[in-house]
């Protein structure tokens, strides 16, 4: 079992994050369409369009549509 099934209670897919040259854990939109939901984190590849600046869905940018 890795870190992240540990962190996150289930196995992720090699396409599901990558490491950032930082360290960090990046999730792709595939991962947060697959999640399911908008965690309001402003993830970088937020396919749910929240703007962490103003703390709304932005519909206008919202990749869904």
């Amino acid at each position: 079992m890795n870190i992240f099934a540990l962190m996150f209670n289930k196995e992720l897919e090699p396409e599901d994050y990558y490491l950032s040259p930082e360290g960090y854990i990046v999730f792709t939109e595939k991962y947060l369409l697959k999640r399911g939901f908008c965690c309001k984190n402003g993830c970088k590849h937020c396919p749910y369009g929240y703007n962490k600046n103003t703390g709304q869905i932005d519909k206008k940018n919202d990749k869904k549509e």
